[in-house]
């Protein structure tokens, strides 16, 4: 072996970054925890020995993840704070990658697979009288004879999103939605490229009501056994990225 094979590329870590990796280390520790905010710009730039211009550029990035929040104005209630709930950052990095063909639409359809079944499963269990009245009310408000393919998707996925807040598992919800959200393009040009979409939409419809009937009854099996063919009976008739099953 030569003696160059020793060394070791030296690694350039941008201001930026070295800051954001702070940041990240104090999440991670527990020194930082959400609603806790960050010292003034400046305070924190004298901290950290860096410029100003250098500092905001991490917020920005750290913002664009929505891991904190700058709020403009002085006192007590401006200047970053580290958010409490789940932003959009994974749902805009999620649509881009998959706009980028990162992510096969067959990935999408087994991933899909995977958390609804585990969705309805739970929810079958888990699921209070009030869920369901509230998943009722929005399979109503798709029988409007009226309603139009973008309407139609967007209440077919509060749905399937509600389904997963009824589960309790708040996680488990933010995928769901985020996953819906990504790939909401996707499912209006599935619509759109059909000959006839309200005929599809009484499909969709019927197996929403048969989905819903074995939540309601506590059928946790059936639940998962509905959603999986209703997920994959979709993606074969509105040909989905070219995805005819979920083997691809």
């Amino acid at each position: 072996m030569s003696a160059d094979a020793t060394w070791e590329p030296v690694q350039r870590v941008r201001t930026y970054e070295q800051v954001m990796a702070q940041i990240e280390e104090r999440i991670l520790d527990g020194r930082l925890k959400a609603g806790d905010h960050l010292p003034s710009e400046r305070d924190l730039a004298l901290s950290l020995g860096v410029s100003r211009p250098s500092l905001r550029e991490s917020l920005r990035v750290l913002e664009a993840l929505g891991v904190v929040d700058i709020r403009r104005g002085g006192g007590p209630e401006g200047g970053a704070v580290l958010v409490g709930t789940p932003g959009p950052g994974f749902v805009n990095l999620l649509k881009l990658q998959l706009a980028l063909g990162h992510f096969s639409q067959t990935d999408v359809l087994e991933t899909r697979i995977a958390l609804e079944t585990w969705s309805c499963w739970e929810a079958a269990h888990r699921a209070t009288d009030e869920d369901h009245t509230r998943l009722a009310g929005i399979l109503d408000a798709m029988e409007d004879p009226e309603i139009d393919t973008g309407e139609f998707n967007r209440l077919d996925s509060a749905f399937h999103v509600a389904i997963a807040e009824s589960t309790g598992n708040a996680l488990t919800a933010h995928l769901m939605q985020s996953l819906r959200i990504a790939i909401n393009r996707q499912m209006i040009e599935a619509y759109a490229s059909l000959e006839n979409w309200r005929e599809t939409a009484k499909t969709v419809r019927a197996e929403h009501r048969e989905l819903l009937a074995a939540i309601v009854r506590r059928d946790p099996d059936e639940a998962a056994r509905q959603v999986r063919d209703h997920i994959t009976s979709f993606y074969k008739i509105g040909n989905v990225g070219g995805v005819s099953s979920p083997a691809g």
